[in-house]
């Protein structure tokens, strides 16, 4: 069994018109759907992606009342999103400094060029070259031209202390493959390591930073809450029961009615989520009407004059 890439990412805000003008006005991102949280109906759940909500483009947020995070290890600490050759990466280091946003400069890393950035909470962004490779989706509406577009998510990185315990469950229980390392940026003495999923290619990677003497990260906003891989919808039960072959603690099969999906924690604490491809987010929205109403499951549409009331507007 393979998994095929980078599902989502959730991370957390505590601003939620703040963090939707930000992804939409400046990263030009789609609001593909708007939603609670299935567990906590009181918050937000926000998904970006592309024009067409393709899998593995969302990045999305929970809308917690959260202190800011305090980042370190034990946590999912980058989160990279995909452009279209070096000329993108030059057009959004302008843009940024047009619009205030703390970035680098663009850097080679892993064998991509790369430009790191923050939102304005703090969570820690890289924008990647994918070098132009698989399907491209643009929204029409977004501010940012056609050829210079966020794609879909990059390589994710997480930092760990310890390499070895993580490494067993990449590689011996959701099949990915060692792929080389390099030098952590900015952090003396530490190597990133590169796993690999399916097909490869910067949408199909998780990077893992060891780093021995930084605190642990502290949830809160700007920080992630976990990160999704896509496995097969056909592949989903075989999944659970590969989790609990081998033991390893997980929710067991939960339906998000967009996606089914598989959570557990890897040794060194980071939340992790296996995800189906579908039904997708059109289940309940044309591709026309994406994000732009409060979508609930089946099961939550009963309170839906509830669940409205006590919600900030947008």
């Amino acid at each position: 069994m393979e998994l095929h890439g980078i599902h989502h990412l959730t991370a957390v805000t505590a601003n939620a018109p703040g963090n939707l003008a930000f992804y939409t006005r400046i990263l030009g991102m789609r609001l593909v759907k708007k939603t609670v949280n299935q567990d906590d109906v009181s918050a937000y759940h926000l998904f970006y992606g592309d024009g067409i909500a393709s899998p593995g483009s969302d990045i999305t947020f929970f809308d917690f009342r959260t202190k800011p995070a305090r980042h370190g290890v034990n946590s999912i600490s980058r989160t990279a999103l995909r452009v279209a050759g070096e000329e993108s990466l030059l057009w959004w280091a302008q843009w940024f400094t047009e619009h205030q946003v703390p970035h680098g400069e663009i850097r080679p890393l892993g064998g991509r060029q790369t430009l790191d950035f923050e939102d304005p909470e703090g969570t820690r962004l890289r924008l990647v070259d994918d070098g132009g490779e698989g399907a491209a989706h643009p929204w029409a509406e977004s501010p940012v031209p056609t050829a210079h577009q966020i794609r879909g998510l990059g390589p994710i990185t997480l930092s760990v202390p310890d390499l070895v315990p993580t490494e067993r469950v990449l590689t011996e229980v959701l099949n990915m493959r060692p792929a080389g390392a390099y030098t952590t940026p900015n952090v003396e003495g530490s190597t990133t390591h590169v796993f690999k999923m399916g097909p490869g290619g910067a949408a199909a990677e998780l990077h893992v930073a060891v780093e021995l003497n930084t605190p642990r990260m502290h949830p809160g906003a700007g920080g992630v809450h976990h990160v999704a891989f896509r496995m097969p919808d056909e592949a989903y039960m075989d999944w659970a029961r590969r989790l609990e072959t081998v033991r390893l603690p997980s929710s067991g099969p939960i339906d998000r009615f967009y996606f089914r999906s598989l959570y557990f924690r890897e040794p060194n604490g980071i939340l992790f989520e296996l995800a189906t491809d579908g039904p997708g987010f059109t289940a309940d929205e044309s591709v026309e009407e994406l994000g732009t109403h409060l979508s609930l499951p089946p099961f939550l549409e009963h309170r839906r004059a509830e669940i409205e009331a006590n919600l900030k507007p947008l």
